[in-house]
C-alpha cells in the first residue's frame, strides 16, 4: 500500500493559479503511474491529468494548455500546476497511484474557483 498525502487546495479567483502536490510513501515512487482526478458536485469523477513512470503525460481536453502535471522522483512527489483557473474547475481533486495491482488514492483536496 502506498500512502498519498495531498496539499495545495484552496480558494482562488477566476484566472488565478494553484499548485497541488501529492507526496507518496514508500520506495517505489519511480515505478508508479500517477494521476490527478477531480469530482465536482453532481458529476462523476474524471481524469484530469496523468503521468507515467516514463514521464509521458495526458491531459483532459478541458484542462489542456492550462494545467501541467509533473513528477519529482527524488522527492516522491507529483504536482499539478493549475493556471487560468475557471469556475468549472471547482472540484475535489484526488491524487491516484497505480502500479500492477496497486491502485491507491489520496484523501482529496478542495479547489474552489470563485469571485
Amino acid at each position: 500500500q502506498v500512502q498519498l498525502v495531498e496539499s495545495g487546495g484552496g480558494l482562488v479567483q477566476p484566472g488565478g493559479s494553484l499548485r497541488l502536490s501529492c507526496v507518496a510513501s514508500g520506495s517505489i515512487f519511480s515505478m508508479l503511474a500517477m494521476n490527478w482526478f477531480r469530482q465536482a458536485p453532481g458529476k462523476e469523477r474524471e481524469l484530469v491529468a496523468a503521468i507515467t513512470s516514463g514521464e509521458s503525460t495526458y491531459y483532459a481536453d478541458s484542462v489542456k494548455g492550462r494545467f501541467t502535471i509533473s513528477r519529482d522522483n527524488a522527492k516522491s512527489t507529483v504536482s499539478l500546476q493549475m493556471n487560468s483557473l475557471k469556475p468549472e474547475d471547482t472540484a475535489v481533486y484526488y491524487c491516484n497511484a497505480r502500479y500492477l495491482a496497486l491502485n491507491n488514492w489520496g484523501q482529496g483536496t478542495q479547489v474552489t474557483v470563485s469571485s
